[in-house]
């Protein structure tokens, strides 16, 4: 699929919207992205897209980002802006759905929310009035009402993390036990991109939803399996899901008026009553399984392929770390006076007989400890000095990627309530010598694995610092020696 005619994509850089992003220009669409604030945008989109300034709140900036455009999809919505977000969402359909009108736009895709009858909460029905008022403009919509959106980084999905990674025992409301279809985030962009490829002649609304009727205790249950998490679940009938939100900026990293509006729409059921979509749609959604199975698998993939050198604002650590999904991410950098090549050197060498540079009787006491627990410890040394191969053991840690003078990566497998990773990257400076980066990875297994990186916190910065600062030192004193 690939129409002739330009494509704009409101809500680029939100969740769906960035996945949505990739997928059109993978699949070679005229693309136009519009945002508020179109340099942050800019150095992430391909070559071929283009970006528009413009401001669903601010009519008059809408012109210009409509212009020739032959499809727009809306993807935005004010949830997180707080009290107001219904009054914001509803001036926001007015304005895109009339400059819509006015430049000749063909059709609105737009996702919405799924639900029925009275009593729906504040964000389900201002997701489903948004629909509404973009059809009373006059412009042809499709609307996808989305039950349930599982994917690392979905509102929902994080809230099920935040609970069941952090809650060995939880009391459960009633809300949990609400029924839900839930839906892979791959599976929404599918539906998302094929919506173009519908007939233009009316406004239609499709109900979208996974294979699997499910709860939310389900979807937390599922989750537990997946990490290898046990957890008990205690009915607990009055706790409403008003006060539900209260305690849940406490135990979730969900912004806390983002959570509370959450909560209040899953006492809604959100399951497919009209099949229509899987009638129009060359589609067959996954199950529940299968959706949280590849979003942690997806996840692994995005780590592993993350270059922490480009994701600057994210690394100012705050006690504990940066947090990146289920990951805890300790971030440093150190600019020095020597050769990418060097600095690369210094690097590769750690290990084995060579040391770990920075206190090194805190390294042998772990890996004491470490035997003792049943684990490799520090016996298995290292098979070559100088050179690293991927899968090569280097101690209690196995190569997991090498790139020569770039990047090295490191996969622990010592004894740990949960999964470590510790990676080095190594790039040029445009004025001379390099900057290195060391990153600190750790994947907790429930309340145990966050305790034991919380504990060791200090330890850890003490370790850490010492070891890129030694790292630095040895790379500028073999400059030198050359």
């Amino acid at each position: 699929m690939a129409p002739a005619g330009l494509v704009l994509l409101t809500g680029a850089s939100g969740y769906v919207g960035s996945r949505l992003r990739a997928t059109l220009e993978a699949r070679g669409v005229r693309l136009r992205c519009m945002a508020r604030e179109p340099r942050l945008l800019a150095p992430r989109v391909a070559p071929a897209t283009e970006v528009a300034r413009g401001d669903v709140l601010d009519p008059a900036s809408l012109e210009p980002a409509l212009k020739d455009v032959e499809t727009a999809y809306y993807l935005i919505h004010s949830m997180a802006s707080g009290r107001a977000f219904e009054e914001n969402d509803r001036a926001a359909a007015r304005n895109f759905g009339a400059a819509a009108r006015a430049a000749g736009v063909r059709r609105i895709i737009y996702l919405g929310g799924l639900g029925h009858g009275p009593g729906l909460s504040p964000h389900l029905a201002s997701r489903q009035e948004t629909g509404r008022l973009l059809r009373e403009s006059g412009v042809p919509v499709i609307e996808l009402r989305a039950s349930v959106i599982i994917g690392s980084g979905s509102a929902s999905f994080e809230l099920v993390r935040g609970l069941v990674d952090r809650l060995p025992v939880m009391t459960t409301p009633r809300w949990v036990s609400t029924e839900a279809q839930p839906i892979a985030i791959e599976d929404v962009i599918e539906y998302l991109v094929q919506a173009i490829d519908l007939p233009e002649d009316e406004s239609r609304i499709y109900e979208i939803g996974g294979a699997d009727r499910s709860s939310y205790r389900d979807l937390m249950r599922e989750y537990a399996v997946r990490r290898g998490l046990r957890r008990w679940f205690l009915p607990l009938p009055f706790l409403t899901p008003r006060l539900s939100s209260l305690w849940l900026r406490f135990v979730t990293p969900l912004y806390a008026n983002v959570g509370r509006e959450l909560i209040e729409g899953v006492r809604n059921p959100s399951v497919v009553e009209d099949p229509s979509a899987l009638r129009d749609f060359p589609l067959k959604p996954r199950g529940m399984r299968e959706a949280i199975t590849r979003a942690l698998a997806n996840e692994d993939a995005a780590m592993a392929a993350t270059r922490w050198n480009d994701v600057q604002a994210s690394l100012a650590s705050p006690w504990g770390g940066a947090r990146f999904g289920s990951r805890l991410v300790d971030s440093r950098s150190l600019r020095l006076d020597a050769a990418p090549a060097a600095a690369f050197a210094a690097i590769r060498r750690i290990g084995g007989r060579n040391g770990w540079y920075h206190a090194g009787w805190l390294w042998r006491v772990r890996g004491w400890l470490d035997l003792l627990a049943g684990g490799p410890g520090m016996r298995r040394a290292r098979r070559d000095p100088e050179q690293l191969l991927p899968g090569d053991a280097l101690d209690w840690w196995r190569v997991e990627t090498i790139e020569p003078d770039r990047l090295l990566r490191l996969a622990a497998e010592m004894r740990l309530p949960g999964r470590a990773w510790l990676q080095y990257e190594v790039e040029p400076c445009a004025e001379g010598g390099a900057v290195i980066r060391q990153t600190a990875l750790f994947d907790p297994l429930g309340l145990l694995g966050l305790a034991y990186w919380y504990a060791l916190w200090p330890v850890h910065q003490y370790v850490f610092s010492g070891l890129l600062t030694q790292i630095a030192r040895r790379a500028m004193a073999a400059g030198r020696e050359r």
